[in-house]
């Protein structure tokens, strides 16, 4: 049966694998405390939770949500931390990272879900070269920009050339 904390805790994992928009799990085994506390500042500076649950509740939770519990399985074994990504699911990607350049065997990425599909371990990395959502939104508005741009800088050169020509026949006349 069920403990009251146990419920709890299911329901909190349900939401945050709802409304997350990636899921990175980790095995952290051999990671110190000074580790542990640089890895959750630098997530928390991207906005990215990372929680760490009994596997057996987590999983629980993911198959509620209507993930596969075969491949949860897999994912689910040993020490795991999820990061959980809320707007920008390339995040933990790029924050894993740099984390482990800098901090080797002691953070491998088991697998991860990415818009509601599994991907191997080693695809975070090809979304850690990613540009970020705000970075492509950039590049997307210059993009629509330089049209406008280009048209008024050709509007005005030739509204310029006009002038010099009609500044040229009063110096005439």
């Amino acid at each position: 049966m069920p403990n009251e904390r146990n419920i709890k805790t299911v329901q909190e994992l349900e939401n945050k694998i709802k409304s997350a928009s990636a899921l990175y799990f980790t095995r952290y085994t051999g990671m110190d405390v000074s580790q542990a506390t640089e890895l959750r500042r630098e997530f928390r500076k991207n906005s990215v939770e990372y929680k760490i649950s009994k596997n057996t509740l987590t999983k629980i939770a993911a198959v509620n949500v209507g993930y596969d519990s075969d491949k949860m399985s897999e994912f689910l074994n040993g020490q795991i931390g999820i990061a959980y990504a809320d707007s920008d699911p390339t995040a933990p990607a790029k924050v894993i990272k740099d984390f482990v350049k800098e901090n080797e065997d002691c953070l491998d990425v088991v697998g991860l879900i990415f818009d509601g599909d599994f991907f191997e371990a080693d695809k975070y990395k090809q979304f850690a070269d990613l540009p970020s959502k705000d970075e492509l939104l950039t590049k997307f508005v210059v993009g629509l920009n330089s049209p406008m741009t280009k048209m008024s800088t050709m509007l005005n050169s030739v509204m310029v050339k006009m002038v010099t020509a009609l500044g040229g026949l009063k110096e005439k006349k």
